[in-house]
């Protein structure tokens, strides 16, 4: 595993720190999918357990030790479902954080600026990726739509029967026409809205980081138990 790890050691990052999330990671792995990308979370203090990101080519995960670093705990987002990325440089490493169409935000602080900059450049490289790919999807359903719509009128106006002509004895009287019944309009059900919890609950806990009544370590901690309870 030594061998396959080493080029994800390129930008500094802990050896120790990326095998112990790589042997996470592999298990976690599914058919076709490959690790782009590991970095590895370094505060100025001595910090055992540092949080880590890896990017995949179908998802973003992002790694929190817990337990004194017996155990990990991890949260996941497939690209489709990443609204934007973002980074910022600090005086002291920089921090990156993604947002997802639901509304939650995730994010490591004290990155080393270099892997930062390499997240923020494989992530919107995937998301352009994505993009291209739902544009195509997109397409391609329009055409297979089109095509279908097409086939649907040729078909009937192919196969459409003439109308049989029917002669009437001439001192026989005209019948009187049926009225066509009145179409009765369908009940319009009108759903209640669903108030989302996790959304509330998120941005309550960014509310109190921003305010500074928690840290920083606490508000990816209380979000990971958000997002996992969800």
């Amino acid at each position: 595993m030594k061998n396959m790890i080493e080029k994800f050691l390129k930008e500094e990052q802990d050896p120790k720190a990326v095998e112990r999330i790589y042997g996470r990671l592999v298990d976690l792995l599914t058919t076709g999918e490959d690790i782009l990308y590991i970095a590895v979370q370094k505060k100025p203090i001595v910090n055992l357990f540092p949080d880590c990101i890896a990017l995949t080519n179908k998802r973003i995960l992002f790694f929190t030790p817990a337990n004194l670093g017996l155990s990990i705990k991890f949260v996941d987002f497939v690209w489709k479902d990443i609204v934007d990325v973002y980074t910022k440089e600090e005086i002291i490493g920089a921090v990156f954080s993604v947002k997802t169409t639901n509304g939650a935000e995730m994010g490591v602080d004290y990155l080393p600026k270099v892997q930062a900059r390499k997240l923020y450049q494989y992530a919107q490289e995937r998301k352009e990726a994505e993009r291209e790919a739902r544009r195509l999807r997109d397409l391609e359903e329009k055409r297979a739509e089109s095509g279908s719509m097409q086939i649907d009128h040729a078909a009937q106006v192919a196969f459409q029967p003439l109308a049989p002509v029917i002669q009437q004895p001439v001192a026989a009287a005209s019948p009187v026409p049926t009225p066509p019944p009145t179409p009765v309009a369908a009940p319009v059900v009108h759903e209640e809205p669903k108030k989302d919890e996790l959304t509330e609950k998120l941005k309550r806990l960014k509310m109190l980081f921003e305010n500074g009544l928690i840290s920083q370590e606490e508000y990816n901690a209380k979000k990971l138990d958000l997002l996992s309870d969800f």
